[in-house]
C-alpha cells in the first residue's frame, strides 16, 4: 500500500498498527462504523468504513468486514425494512399525497411522484437504520468484548488458584 503512487500520501495512516489491533475500544468502533457505512451508501461501503476508521481509531479490518451485512443477496430485504422504517418515521399524510396525484393528469408524472415518495421514505429508513444499527452494534460489541475478556480472566484466576 505504501508503494502505490495513489495511496502513498495516506498510506502511513493506514499502516498504523493501532488500526489493525483488536482492542476493547477499537473493536466496538469498527463494528459501529462498519454498520453505519453498510446502510448509509449502497456502493463502496468498504472504502467508506476504512476511511471513517482512520480518524476514529477503529479496527479497519473489522469495519470493512461488518459492511457485508448489506450485500447483493440481502439488499432487497434491507430495502423493504428501510421502506417500512421510513414509513413509520415519516408517516406520510396519504390525503396530501392523493391531492397531488389528483392534480396530475399525466400518467408519467404520477409514476415519477410515486417513485420519489417511495425513494424518499426508503432513504430516510436507511439513514435511521444506519444510526440505530451502529449504536446497537457498538453496545453489543462492547458487551461481547467484556464477556469474552471476563471469561479469560476468570479462567486464569481459577487456574492460578488450583496450582
Amino acid at each position: 500500500m505504501a508503494k502505490n503512487k495513489y495511496l502513498a500520501p495516506i498510506a502511513h495512516r493506514f499502516l498504523n498498527p493501532e488500526l489493525w489491533r483488536f482492542t476493547r475500544r477499537s473493536v466496538p468502533r469498527g463494528v459501529a462504523l462498519g454498520l453505519f457505512a453498510a446502510f448509509i451508501i449502497p456502493v463502496g461501503q468498504i472504502f467508506l468504513a476504512a476511511f471513517l476508521a482512520l480518524p476514529a481509531r477503529a479496527n479497519v479490518p473489522l469495519a470493512a468486514a461488518v459492511t457485508f451485512v448489506t450485500n447483493p443477496f440481502t439488499i432487497a430485504f434491507w430495502a423493504v425494512v428501510a421502506n417500512r422504517v421510513g414509513n413509520f418515521i415519516l408517516r406520510i399524510d396519504q390525503a396530501a399525497a392523493d391531492m397531488v396525484m389528483s392534480q396530475a393528469n399525466n400518467t408519467w408524472w404520477v409514476y415519477i411522484v410515486d417513485a420519489f415518495q417511495v425513494a424518499g421514505v426508503t432513504v430516510v429508513g436507511f439513514f435511521v437504520l444506519a444510526v440505530m444499527t451502529s449504536a446497537v452494534g457498538y453496545l453489543a460489541a462492547s458487551w461481547i468484548w467484556r464477556f469474552i475478556v471476563g471469561r479469560k480472566v476468570a479462567r486464569k484466576r481459577a487456574k492460578r488458584s488450583n496450582q
